[in-house]
């Protein structure tokens, strides 16, 4: 079990507004997302009272930690303004910790301040890329329109003051609750992106794989990737479907932690399932029964795939990990769903029959060029702009050259291994391997080594 952290977090206001920052997309924790200032607390966070009769009640330490967070990021003095006056009401409205399935987890107490002053805000640009007061209501209609990216306590929040902007007690729905033995997490990042978190038999560290429904009310629903790596799972994937519309199953590429169990999902329902030609292909030459009494649908580059609000679900073409991997876009380009493109959690293998570096490269930029507002993984959380596109072939990028020299001074591959993954896990070794012939074929297919 992970360890929990404590960590504090303040909803603004002053009037009708609402105080919200976009944090910085190369932040490790949500980057890139819509979120209230905050932070964790620390061991040096004094435990002493403190003298303010609005914080009678509170834990001084998260007060001090929720005090230092404001003025690190927002160079806002929370005590001076309860010194003046300016400080109308404080209230604890309610904690979220981050679910079990996550590396890192916070428990977040979110504190309501509502004051008779607009600070002067000088926001931190190592953490906030921008920031702005405004009313709940317009911020929550950005959200419900899927404009804006911010986890799930965020929109509940947002979505609360809007509704009920005097009520300063709990907020309800904070908590993210499930029962592994019976139930599969999910979360909407953007609005109509339904996002379930699914065991799978994936590459570790990761060990789940997104699947995605996605479609209007009155469009078709489709289930993206759907891969229950064992029967228990597929069971809890079915329970959750049961409660859902579902009218077609899509897969953006053929590998089995993109599919597995897929098959009896559709039987089950009698629904078709989509995909690229390459990858029916591949999945009917590895299981030919697969695709035994179920209607499949070819999709290619400019196909729609279903709407998402209002917008046609646009269908690209991104080889490289797998040669028949698809993109899933909306006209507006407020997302992009990369499927393998990155990884979240750990790295992407390119290389064997399925595999060229070379598209990699060039699938990665393409995205790079579409420039999406939102970028969504296959494993992982979904992340602001495409900062980690860029950072992962600007990563290659730097790899490939390393290989080409090892090349030339003589280094066999297997040589390369240790200086090239330092502190490489044992287990993935061959898959790192892989990832170097693959760098090697390209460079022989430039010309650049011989």
């Amino acid at each position: 079990m992970s360890r929990i952290i404590d960590a504090v977090t303040a909803i603004l206001l002053h009037g009708p507004d609402l105080f919200i920052t976009r944090r910085q997309v190369h932040m490790p924790s949500f980057p890139g997302y819509w979120a209230f200032p905050g932070g964790k607390v620390d061991k040096t966070d004094s435990e002493e009272p403190l003298p303010y009769p609005l914080l009678q009640g509170h834990d001084p330490k998260k007060m001090r930690a929720l005090d230092r967070e404001l003025r690190e990021e927002l160079e806002f003095d929370l005590f001076a303004a309860m010194d003046r006056g300016e400080v109308i009401s404080f209230h604890e409205v309610g904690e979220a910790t981050t679910p079990s399935i996550v590396p890192v987890r916070f428990r977040t107490h979110f504190y309501r301040i509502e004051l008779s002053t607009r600070p002067k805000i000088e926001a931190h640009l190592g953490e906030t890329a921008e920031w702005a007061w405004m009313p709940a209501q317009t911020l929550r209609e950005k959200m419900d329109s899927g404009r804006l990216l911010a986890a799930p306590p965020t929109r509940i929040a947002v979505t609360h003051v809007a509704e009920q902007p005097s009520d300063t007690g709990t907020i309800r729905g904070f908590e993210f609750r499930f029962n592994p033995d019976l139930e599969i997490p999910w979360m909407e990042p953007m609005a109509g992106i339904h996002m379930f978190a699914v065991q799978s038999n994936t590459i570790p560290p990761a060990d789940r794989t997104n699947a995605f429904l996605l479609g209007d009310e009155g469009s078709r629903k489709v289930l993206v990737d759907p891969s229950p790596g064992s029967l228990e799972e597929l069971a809890r994937l079915n329970a959750l479907i049961d409660t859902l519309k579902v009218d077609e199953i899509f897969f953006t590429h053929h590998h089995p932690d993109h599919r597995e169990h897929a098959d009896a999902i559709a039987r089950r329902l009698g629904i078709p399932m989509g995909m690229s030609e390459d990858t029916y292909a591949r999945i009917a030459k590895r299981k030919p029964a697969f695709f035994e009494g179920i209607e499949t649908k070819i999709y290619r580059e400019g196909d729609v795939l279903t709407q998402w609000q209002g917008e046609n679900i646009n269908i690209y073409a991104v080889p490289g990990h797998d040669e028949g991997q698809l993109a899933l876009m909306p006209d507006s380009k407020l997302w992009c769903l990369v499927s393998d493109l990155i990884q979240g959690v750990g790295t992407v293998v390119v290389g064997g029959p399925e595999g060229n570096m070379r598209k990699y490269f060039d699938s990665l930029q393409r995205v790079i060029d579409w420039d999406p507002d939102v970028i969504i993984p296959s494993h992982g959380i979904a992340l602001g702009t495409t900062y980690r596109i860029k950072e992962t072939l600007k990563h290659r990028q730097v790899r490939e050259e390393q290989i080409a020299a090892l090349h030339v001074g003589g280094k066999t591959p297997q040589e390369m291994l240790p200086e090239i993954y330092v502190g490489l896990d044992p287990r993935l070794a061959p898959l790192a391997l892989v990832n170097i012939m693959s760098h090697l074929q390209k460079l022989r297919e430039e010309n650049r080594i011989s």
